[in-house]
Parts: C-alpha cells; sequence; structure tokens
C-alpha cells in the first residue's frame, strides 16, 4: 500500500503500469476510519482491480472552525485499517487539493440548500468541491459513498450527472453498531454515556409517526434538535449530544 501526500506524484503514478487497463474503484474519506469505512473497501475490493483511498479532512466543508480543529486524525490507525484492501492512499495536506486558495468552487442551488446545507452554511459546496477534484485526480471506474450521509449522497450523485464524469457512484448502507446507532467518526467524542444515549436517536427516528412527533420526542429525550424531516421515503435528522453533531437517516 503506497502513501501519496503529493498529487504530482500520485498523478505520475496513475498513469503507471499498475493502473492500466484496470478497473479502479475509489473510496473517499476524512479518515478516523471505522467497520463503515471498511465495509466500503470491502465492497471496492471485491468489485475492482485496483482501490484507491483518499484520507483528507477537508477544511472547507467546515463551517465552525471549532470542529475543523477537533476533529480526528488518527492516519497510521487508518492505514492499520485499510491494510490488504487498499492499494494506494492519497492524503495530501490542504494547500495541495487548494493551490487556487478555494476561488474555484462547485455550488448546487437546489438540495443543498435544505436541512444540512440550512444549518451549516457553504459545506455542500466545500463538500461537491473536493469531490470533484478527488474524482477527476484518481480517474475511478466507481466510487463509493455510505447512504448515512444522504444528502451528500444525492448531490454527489447529481453533480456526477451534471458534468458528465465517468464514474459510478455506489451507494452502500449505513453500518450500525448493535444498538442501532450510525457508525461515525464523531461517536469517539461522546462520553460513555453519551454513546449509550445516542442509541435513542435512530430509534426515535424509526418509530416516530411523523417528523414533527420524531422531533419533539428527541428534544424532549434531551437532544438539541437541528431538523428532522420526511423526504423521498427517507426521515432525514440531526441532532446534537454533548457538543458533537449526530446526523442519520431511516426508510419510512
Amino acid at each position: 500500500m503506497r502513501v501519496f501526500s503529493h498529487v504530482s506524484d500520485w498523478q505520475a503514478a496513475r498513469t503507471g503500469t499498475e493502473y492500466a487497463g484496470r478497473r479502479v474503484g475509489f473510496v473517499p474519506t476524512m479518515g478516523a476510519l471505522h467497520v463503515g469505512h471498511r465495509a466500503l473497501l470491502e465492497r471496492a475490493r471485491s468489485e475492482n482491480d485496483r482501490v484507491v483511498l483518499s484520507i483528507f479532512v477537508n477544511p472547507t466543508q467546515f463551517n465552525d472552525s471549532t470542529d475543523l480543529a477537533r476533529y480526528p486524525r488518527t492516519l497510521a490507525a487508518d492505514k492499520a485499517l485499510a491494510d490488504g484492501l487498499v492499494d494506494d492512499v492519497i492524503a495530501p495536506p490542504a494547500a495541495e487539493l487548494y493551490p487556487d486558495k478555494y476561488h474555484y468552487r462547485v455550488t448546487e442551488n437546489d438540495l443543498s440548500l435544505r436541512w444540512e446545507g440550512a444549518h451549516r452554511p457553504g459545506h455542500f459546496d466545500g463538500m461537491l468541491t473536493v469531490v470533484l477534484k478527488l474524482l477527476n485526480l484518481v480517474r475511478a471506474d466507481r466510487a463509493y459513498f455510505g447512504e448515512k450521509d444522504w444528502q451528500q449522497l444525492q448531490l454527489v450523485r447529481a453533480m456526477a450527472r451534471a458534468y458528465f464524469l465517468p464514474v459510478e457512484i455506489v451507494a452502500c448502507p449505513t453500518v450500525r453498531a448493535a444498538d442501532g446507532l450510525a457508525l461515525s467518526s464523531r461517536n469517539q467524542r461522546l462520553s460513555a454515556a453519551g454513546r449509550s444515549w445516542a442509541a435513542e436517536f435512530p430509534r426515535i427516528l424509526r418509530e416516530s409517526p411523523d417528523s414533527g412527533r420524531a422531533a419533539s420526542a428527541l428534544g424532549a429525550a434531551g437532544f438539541e434538535v437541528d431538523y428532522v424531516a420526511d423526504h423521498q421515503g427517507v426521515r432525514l435528522g440531526a441532532v446534537r449530544l454533548e457538543g458533537v453533531r449526530l446526523i442519520d437517516n431511516v426508510p419510512l
């Protein structure tokens, strides 16, 4: 498994014989890998000849500088989890991916303004911009995204269509802990008591008869509710617990 910190080195490797005529799978991440990420990598490994992983904490999708500073950075552990599943890792500093200093960006003017976008201004501009850059760099046949980030998945799919990108966006089911909580890097920041209580979030989303009563029940259970919304057969929600922001979605 090779690790590339310079874009130019990666570009040279991508033109090498290892990639000639091979099907390439790509898993973009911000690191702090967990079992959910491993499921994406296993899917990519099973369907492609080469697998590329990116590990990049993208500063442009954080509207809260404190959240960016607190985001886990665990490169050594990430490489250990990916070992045996990944051929190449792209892990550049921000200056390598933003030589333009973010003067050029992707903006979507509908779905990105709702729910997550309304509560995190600029988040989806940053996410779409870095994903477009990475897709252009990796030139993968398939790119794998988890269904937990439902809005992100829809926006990336639509962007790929809008820009005629020659890549299949593959959706992978949300991986959950035994108590139902969706696996997330942010879960690491919860106390033991908070982590136990967080399992009420997906349960209430799943069992409430409508979005309004789900929001009320979450508030009564001690969560700070950003939103709950029913859309296209999915119930979306975002809450805060112990200062940690959690998102999830469940089918209706």
